[in-house]
């Protein structure tokens, strides 16, 4: 059986660090991986998290399964984090949510739960959007298209051809959102946008899902969901992912969830009960440690604050790096204009290179970026900041 494999493409991210961890240079740079860096570019445990995985390792006192559905206090905290406390579909007790192997997993679930409801639904992605949702969709064999998103020449959104390809999609169709710090662009909908994207979703009746893997990372906890309630609000049908990798800083904890919002509260319990065949179907049970850390902060005021603190300043430092690069552009005599990247959100820019010069970058200076030269903000500092500019500007 195996003599018929055949060899996998490498991720281009995975291939990246990589070299970049064989590369000698003393000034290399990786702004490729997707995890938030400090200063030093070291990738910290979380102070609160830190307080309240010694609370989880005093009070622990078994390992056995916590159920298919994970923790019921995690899954109620991550959705009144997401929907809000206030939130209609919360008082009408119109969503259930389950635990899940991180923001991956949710989508994972996600993508078998509308396969099994629909087997004919397509799902419609923005061009672009994160590489790997293309691929989770179609190995849980939904067919994937796209609707227009970034406009890579003028650096802004396409929104009135978003909305007339939004247009056409189906009631059978689902299509995918991000809520905030769009993944690869970080170019986000205003207010006013996500308001004419929920009112074209209630005239078509696609569902929506809504993948938010950066809450907090963007402008605030509650601004970046701002697109998340007002649709849980508005629709009948509505699928949210969520991931606590990066705003906790849990990555290898690998927890998230998968959150559905139906139109009533019966509908929202035959829908969990799919949900839960699901789960069973994939991965039995969820990993249970990261969501008693989460719950742990989030149950406490004073853990909770102490990590929107600590959130802030992540937030604070990748979008303070934003707005260096663009000055330390200027500051080395790049006539382009780089202001976008200042105005945009959360962890990756498309710097609008070439994949030629996205070589020679790499090649010539050790720095290190996917073809596409979608950067990872959080791989800027202070330490670097002259060199990658002087490097920029030779190549343009």
């Amino acid at each position: 059986m195996f003599e018929k494999l055949s060899p996998m493409p490498a991720d281009p991210i995975l291939g990246l660090m990589a070299k970049y961890r064989e590369d000698t240079h003393p000034n290399k740079i990786d702004l490729g991986v997707g995890v938030y860096k400090d200063e030093a570019g070291h990738t910290p445990i979380l102070a609160c998290v830190k307080k309240a995985e010694q609370l989880r390792i005093d009070t622990e006192e078994t390992k056995v399964y916590i159920g298919p559905a994970g923790s019921g206090s995690f899954n109620q905290l991550i959705g009144d984090l997401a929907f809000g406390t206030d939130n209609p579909a919360i008082l009408a007790n119109r969503i259930r949510s389950v635990s899940t192997p991180g923001g991956t997993g949710s989508l994972r679930v996600a993508a078998d739960f509308i396969k099994r409801i629909n087997p004919n639904a397509a799902i419609w992605v923005s061009d672009p959007t994160w590489a790997n949702h293309i691929g989770l969709f179609e190995a849980a064999g939904i067919t994937v298209k796209t609707y227009p998103y970034y406009d890579h020449e003028n650096k802004t959104l396409k929104f009135d051809e978003m909305l007339a390809t939004l247009a056409t999609i189906s009631s059978e169709d689902v299509v995918l959102l991000h809520a905030c710090c769009h993944n690869p662009s970080g170019m986000d909908l205003t207010n006013e946008q996500w308001d004419k994207v929920i009112e074209l979703t209630q005239q078509q009746g696609f569902t929506p899902l809504i993948d938010m893997a950066y809450q907090g990372f963007g402008e605030s906890v509650d601004q970046d969901a701002y697109g998340v309630r007002q649709m849980a609000a508005t629709v009948e049908d509505m699928i949210l992912c969520s991931s606590c990798s990066k705003n906790f800083g849990l990555y290898r904890e690998r927890i998230g969830a998968c959150s559905i919002v139906a139109k009533d509260s019966q509908t929202a319990d035959i829908a969990l009960s799919v949900l839960l065949y699901v789960v069973r179907c994939i991965y039995s049970m969820p990993p249970a440690h990261g969501a008693a850390i989460v719950e742990t902060i989030l149950g406490s005021s004073d853990l909770k604050q102490q990590w929107l603190d600590e959130l802030k300043v992540m937030r604070d430092r990748i979008n303070g790096n934003r707005a260096m690069l663009v000055n330390k552009l200027i500051e080395k005599g790049v006539t382009r204009d780089f202001s976008f990247i200042a105005q945009q959100k959360g962890m990756f820019s498309f710097l609008g290179i070439t994949p030629e010069q996205v070589a020679q970058l790499q090649r010539e200076h050790s720095i290190y970026m996917v073809d596409s030269s979608r950067i990872s903000i959080a791989g800027i500092s202070e330490a670097n900041v002259d060199y990658l500019a002087e490097s920029i500007a030779k190549v343009l």
